[in-house]
């Protein structure tokens, strides 16, 4: 992850954000206006090619999709072809369920809703948020934020007037100077838990994680200590976990450039064990007997994501790194060879994010070449075949992550990826990708932010099922569950969207973007709305059945109407 490209978006503005007024903040506004100049004569020197087919979006169900959507790994498959052929009714099903004898399972009514709104604003943050997810049981939502803070807050209480947290403001280091600048108060319209106040590390803090049973979180900012903290208490004590050769947990930020900078970090399915990837390693940490136990070369360039492939055994690894590889790594046979046990070869660039299912079976990634990618690991490529082939370098040497790349090839030759999702911009910074709930979608879509400020949500048989976006969203002050209002436009310079998360439980997205113009980030809810717009609506099933019942005539018990329209009696 080559910060100085990759993550250059920010500019820090705001009246009384430094402590020398407006003249400290002239040489900062130069340079900004700058920036911004030399990236408008770049792409004007570099005219862009025009899209090949193949880069497009797919318009229509392709077959391997197809069949992934129908083979039962995938959620209840009777919901989904009864959606595919139209003839799935969300209205009839609640409106019957009561008179039922088996139980609706709410996967066959919620599969289908996707959040459709562009969304309304419901934090706002001076500082960019890097990470932004919702708790496994959605109890609460939480951030992670530049200025090395971590803000948990309460998805059960209901949304207030915006209100900002009783702390005073705190500083923040500017990224070209050494000078301290004032961050204000965050504005929400939901209740805070906790905030936590991180450690001082580099640039930003570059990810976090919660554990299994969600009561303490851990996060990591570009140096080799990530700290766990707790989620739910008032304890501000933090536990710095030392992935360097260093035998001490004691931090150490006087460190050089040789030695290993944490871009991602991740609790075991226990929570006894945390693994990180950053500087070519891959590191797992043994929190009981306090101490490293793997430590693996794995790639050749910057892992900037790592994971679990399920969420059961903890024994499988992937990581994936600017080299445009994912590696699996099995633990099991780590002690007699520290070679990967397969390679994932697909990406012509470098890759920014990778997340498992859960299954230990599919992950999905999302690359530098603007594409996301869907994976099989009983399908990926024996390290043998990698390394037949790996001096041959596809990627573009002319590629530079502030712009679009040329967009050469299609895929690596040697491609293995089962699926392919396009029309998102991975750009600027590491954007995240993402399965929907298997609780209620059966993880059948797949979806990611961009820098073009949109939020895409996939159908497994590659079609672009919702597009929302950010630029459309509302202020902080509206309701986020009321009627959705007339679209709006907006004068913003741009938005993108780094971290989406979806509600574990409800057809409801939550999107963390960076605002350009106001120099800072907000949160927006996304809520699925539209059933009264839908054919067979609820409120219609409802209205019908009044009007027949008043069109009948009433009888008395045991009275009945006989063939000829004779009232009689039992």
């Amino acid at each position: 992850m080559r910060i100085g490209r990759t993550d250059s978006y920010e500019q820090p503005t705001g009246e009384g954000a430094g402590s020398g007024g407006d003249e400290e903040f002239a040489d900062d506004r130069v340079i900004s206006y700058l920036f911004r100049l030399v990236q408008a004569r770049r792409r004007q020197a570099r005219p862009s090619a025009p899209t090949p087919d193949w880069a497009r979006p797919h318009e229509k169900p392709q077959p391997t999709g197809v069949r992934l959507i129908t083979s039962g790994e995938y959620g209840r498959v009777w919901s989904k072809l009864e959606s595919r052929a139209g003839r799935k009714n969300v209205a009839t099903q609640l409106l019957s369920r009561g008179s039922r004898l088996r139980p609706v399972f709410k996967e066959d009514i919620v599969s289908g809703l996707v959040p459709n709104t562009n969304g309304t604003t419901v934090v706002e943050e001076d500082a960019n948020i890097y990470c932004a997810q919702f708790s496994a049981d959605s109890s609460f939502y939480y951030t992670g934020t530049q200025d090395f803070k971590i803000s948990v807050y309460d998805m059960t209480a209901s949304p207030t007037q915006p209100e900002k947290p009783d702390m005073p403001p705190q500083p923040r280091r500017h990224r070209w100077r050494q000078r301290s600048y004032i961050v204000p108060p965050v504005q929400s319209t939901l209740k805070t838990i906790k905030t936590i106040r991180g450690a001082q590390g580099q640039w930003t803090m570059t990810d976090t994680h919660l554990s299994p049973d969600n009561e303490r979180v851990i996060y990591s900012s570009l140096c080799p200590v990530v700290y766990m903290a707790t989620t739910h208490d008032s304890s501000e004590t933090q536990i710095p976990i030392n992935f360097s050769g260093r035998r001490t947990r004691v931090p150490a930020f006087d460190y050089d450039d040789e030695l290993f900078r944490v871009y991602s970090c991740r609790f075991s399915a226990d929570g006894n064990e945390i693994v990180a990837g950053g500087s070519s390693l891959i590191c797992v940490y043994d929190l009981l007997a306090n101490k490293r136990t793997v430590r693996i070369h794995a790639h050749n360039d910057d892992i900037n994501s790592c994971c679990w492939a399920d969420t059961a055994s903890g024994n499988v690894l992937v990581s994936a790194s600017d080299d445009t590889t994912l590696k699996v790594w099995d633990r099991r046979s780590l002690g007699s060879s520290q070679k990967p046990s397969g390679v994932l070869v697909g990406h012509t660039e470098g890759i920014t994010y990778v997340s498992a299912k859960g299954d230990g079976r599919y992950v999905i990634s999302n690359g530098k070449d603007q594409a996301l990618r869907l994976w099989d690991l009983r399908k990926m490529r024996t390290n043998d075949e990698w390394e037949s082939v790996s001096r041959q370098d596809y990627r573009d040497d002319q590629f530079d992550y502030r712009h679009l790349p040329a967009q050469r090839y299609a895929a690596h030759p040697k491609d293995c990826s089962v699926m392919t999702y396009r029309g998102h911009s991975v750009l600027q910074t590491l954007i995240r990708c993402h399965f929907s709930p298997a609780e209620t979608t059966g993880s059948q879509y797949v979806y990611s932010g961009s820098y073009d400020g949109r939020i895409h949500i996939w159908s497994l048989d590659g079609r672009v099922v919702q597009v929302l976006d950010r630029a459309r969203t509302l202020p902080l002050r509206v309701d986020p569950s009321a009627p959705e209002p007339e679209p709006m436009t907006s004068d913003r310079e741009s938005v993108c969207v780094r971290d989406v998360s979806w509600h574990p439980r409800e057809p409801v997205l939550l999107s963390a973007a960076f605002e350009s113009s106001r120099g800072g980030s907000s949160v927006a809810r996304h809520e699925w709305k539209g059933l009264t717009k839908t054919k067979g609506a609820l409120e219609d099933c409802v209205e019908r059945q009044r009007l027949e019942a008043a069109e009948t005539p009433r009888r008395l018990p045991g009275q009945f109407v006989d063939d000829d329209g004779d009232d009689g009696w039992l």
